[in-house]
């Protein structure tokens, strides 16, 4: 009898495993289930996120784009785009999450405690944002505009969260971080509507200094980019070891600017030569010593004024 028994609970004993093995099995083939549902849902909710993204941002471009202040400035109306899309994907990660069970409360309360690593860890690009946002209310320059940002020169092609983009003269793309646009020495070259020419010509010490003045004015005044508010100025600025410099200063529209200035620098010679006023040059003058057909370099030395002094105290 206890034999029968024992063969008895073990053959309970094992159907019963057996039942909880099924009920085990049968409940991870339901969250497999569930969790692949969930997930094949949160690929197409991305997905229409990406797509809903695309489309607000259209949206929005052209609904901003009737409006003058936005239609005017493609810098505000690109950054307001860019907010846009920004805003969808975010939206959209968040309904991702959710429904993957991730508690999006738990979420917050995680980054709220983990809020200073992630701030030191991501300050360049936390202040690439923050520089963009301070730029677009600045609005120091614009979209089309020509800057110099720290020694980098280039037309504006595009200002957007992160950073700026510039396209030299030779096309070369310059992209510059935000942060270092707002904290660098910024130069608008084409913030203004006028801009302001200023050449330097030599003449001889010999010359009829009026006269050279009298040849530059007229030559820049006749020239029909030249503005005659305020007129073409000249005067002498410089008395140089072999020439006296005359500078002269002539006013243009911006978009004139680049080819008036070549123009009004070989204008200047050539109107010059036509006066038969001399545009001085280094000479090289060969100096004989003795009797010799070569001409010897003679090297002279030179003392510094205060070893002259102090030299001269000495021999005192």
């Amino acid at each position: 009898m206890s034999i029968d028994n024992s063969l008895a609970e073990a053959v309970a004993a094992g159907r019963q495993a057996v039942a909880v093995d099924a009920v085990m099995i049968a409940k991870l083939t339901d969250m497999a289930g569930d969790f692949a549902i969930n997930l094949i849902i949160a690929a197409l909710i991305f997905a229409a996120t990406l797509f809903a993204a695309k489309w607000a941002a259209g949206l929005a471009r052209r609904a901003l784009s009737r409006i003058g202040a936005f239609r005017h400035d493609q810098t505000v109306l690109s950054f307001a785009v860019q907010v846009v899309r920004v805003v969808v994907i975010i939206i959209g990660m968040i309904a991702v999450l959710q429904r993957l069970g991730v508690q999006t409360t738990s979420i917050i309360a995680v980054l709220g405690a983990a809020s200073l690593a992630v701030g030191l860890a991501l300050q360049g690009t936390l202040s690439n944002v923050a520089s963009g946002i301070m730029l677009l209310i600045l609005r120091p320059y614009r979209v089309g505009d020509v800057v110099d940002v720290g020694g980098m020169a280039g037309t504006v092609q595009r200002l957007d969260l992160f950073t700026t983009q510039l396209s030299n003269a030779n096309n070369h793309k310059i992209v510059i971080p935000n942060s270092k646009v707002l904290s660098d020495p910024l130069t608008n070259l084409t913030g203004q509507q006028t801009r302001r020419i200023e050449i330097n010509f030599t003449v001889g010490y010999g010359e009829d200094l009026n006269k050279a003045r009298r040849v530059l004015a007229d030559m820049a005044a006749a020239h029909e980019k030249v503005l005659h508010d305020p007129h073409p100025w000249t005067g002498v600025t410089g008395l140089l070891d072999s020439a006296v410099q005359i500078t002269l200063h002539a006013w243009v529209k911006v978009e004139d600017w680049w080819q008036t200035q070549a123009d009004l620098m070989q204008g200047g010679k050539e109107a010059l030569d036509a006066a038969e006023i001399e545009i001085p040059f280094p000479h090289q003058v060969a100096v004989p010593y003795g009797d010799e057909d070569v001409m010897p370099v003679v090297r002279v030395r030179t003392v510094d004024p205060s070893q002259a002094e102090e030299t001269s105290t000495k021999t005192r």
